[in-house]
């Protein structure tokens, strides 16, 4: 079983949800801005994801453009930007997929489909 961490009010998350619903993938369900992933989820899903940081960020977010953070990020140390991503579901790139060897940021149906096994 994966876990599957959205916004149900997101297209691309409505998107990855009718995917895995299609694809019969198990999965437990969690609102990011209801229930934020902690700074230690978001710091084992970094390590576990081998992606940049900036990657988490969603940078097509009011928040993330209110907050200057294009030009911000870059003077940024990696504790700095996983607290930030810590204090607020909308910083975060969605949806996650988490499973025990894998972290998917975004949703790529190819990527979805060879991590989960389908």
């Amino acid at each position: 079983m994966v876990k599957f961490i959205c916004y149900p009010k997101c297209t691309t998350c409505q998107k990855a949800k009718k995917w895995l619903d299609d694809n019969k993938v198990e999965y437990d369900f969690r609102d990011i801005k209801l229930d934020n992933p902690t700074l230690d989820e978001l710091t084992e899903c970094y390590k576990k994801s081998g992606l940049p940081l900036k990657k988490f960020f969603n940078t097509s977010g009011l928040l993330y453009k209110a907050l200057d953070l294009k030009n911000k990020l870059p003077t940024m140390s990696e504790n700095e930007m996983l607290s930030l991503l810590s204090s607020d579901g909308m910083l975060v790139k969605r949806p996650l997929l988490i499973g025990d060897s894998f972290v998917l940021v975004g949703f790529k149906e190819g990527d979805w489909k060879e991590k989960t096994n389908v």
